[in-house]
């Protein structure tokens, strides 16, 4: 619903619009008007029933306040097609690439693992060499 009108006397116009545009803002298609405070009955309330019922098969969501209005209308939602169901027996079958990319995965794990032995060796080395070397710079001569 998009407000319209002037200061405490509000209409609204029903409008199809992106779900990311500001409540006023710009609007795909007008699908009704809705002036709540309109003396004669006629004009309060005018809708293009098709167009509605187009939006709501593309999968539009109606804000409360127009579901509401649409209810008391006897405007409902299209019957929703049956979901297809898709074969996924295929997902589980070993693959080249499945193949390639796990022996790739074990081969880095390896490299990576002896990078890491390698720094820790040199780590352990470079501290027995700073400990055997402290000592004896200290020791009275």
């Amino acid at each position: 619903m998009k407000r319209t009108g002037r200061k405490n006397r509000p209409s609204y116009r029903i409008s199809a619009t992106n779900s990311r545009s500001a409540r006023d803002g710009r609007t795909l298609e007008t699908l009704g008007h809705y002036d709540p405070a309109s003396p004669v009955e006629a004009l309060r309330l005018k809708l293009v029933p098709e167009r509605i019922q187009y939006w709501l098969g593309q999968g539009a969501k109606p804000s409360e306040t127009v579901a509401s209005i649409l209810r008391q209308q006897g405007i409902r939602r299209p019957e929703a097609k049956p979901a297809q169901v898709r074969d996924r027996s295929g997902r589980k079958k070993p693959t080249k690439a499945k193949a390639r990319r796990a022996e790739r995965k074990k081969t880095m794990g390896a490299a990576k693992l002896a990078r890491s032995k390698a720094r820790l060796s040199a780590r352990r080395a470079a501290a027995k060499a700073a400990a055997a070397a402290a000592p004896a710079e200290g020791a009275p001569q």
